[in-house]
């Protein structure tokens, strides 16, 4: 493990995972791989409930990290991999607020109404992995990281800066960088000693993408076999 990313979802992180793998960092976990390998919920579910947290296993053959559910434990990854850097991505916190309420947290308000928690209750009962994958993002993220509560903007923002400002000062500067994605390669790269890309600094998975190929990863967890 390289690169531990601590910063929360929708700072960009699909961009920045696909930026570290450019980079030479690959694979670089991040809620995506989940999608792909469902069965890994499974070993966040254990972490968050209490029974296991097997780092190894978990991150076994990535070099970084990035999004949810590592930036849940940001703190423990710190410690378990000390060569790590930290890389702390960051993003407006109105416009981040605003991403977070047209996606992930949409989705998340979706399953408390009558007849959300319906259809995820027939979702549920078709896939044993997405069961698991439900339960371990309520877990990981709207518990551990909102105390629960993502209905209240306020506290949501508090719960964003207060998580950027302890961060920042859990780390020498050699081993920290907050960083914007909209900054491009030059800062991550001297942050890393990698040499900057001629190619474009890539721009993935804005909120409209989000939602889209969400519903589409939801159904091929659910239709899995």
């Amino acid at each position: 493990m390289q690169v531990i990313g601590a910063g929360f979802g929708r700072t960009g992180t699909a961009s920045l995972k696909a930026a570290l793998e450019h980079l030479g960092l690959r694979p670089c976990y991040h809620m995506l791989e989940i999608f792909d390998h469902p069965e890994m919920a499974g070993q966040w579910l254990d972490i968050a409930e209490g029974r296991s947290a097997d780092w190894d296993a978990v991150f076994g053959g990535y070099q970084a990290t990035v999004d949810w559910p590592g930036a849940s434990y940001w703190r423990e990854l710190a410690d378990h991999y000390p060569e790590a850097k930290i890389l702390l991505n960051v993003r407006d916190p109105q416009r981040w607020y605003r991403s977070m309420e047209a996606t992930i947290f949409k989705q998340a308000r979706t399953r408390e109404t009558l007849a959300g928690r319906a259809g995820y209750a027939v979702l549920c009962r078709m896939s044993g992995d997405f069961a698991t994958f439900t339960r371990m993002t309520r877990e990981v993220v709207v518990e551990r990281v909102f105390d629960g509560d993502i209905t209240d903007k306020e506290h949501v923002l508090k719960v964003f800066k207060d998580h950027t400002d302890t961060v920042r000062a859990s780390f020498p500067p050699d081993r920290v960088l907050v960083y914007d994605v909209m900054q491009g390669w030059e800062p991550l790269c001297a942050f890393l000693g990698l040499p900057v890309p001629t190619e474009p600094f890539p721009r993935l998975n804005d909120s409209e993408s989000f939602v889209r190929d969400a519903r589409r990863r939801i159904a091929r967890m659910v239709l899995r076999r």
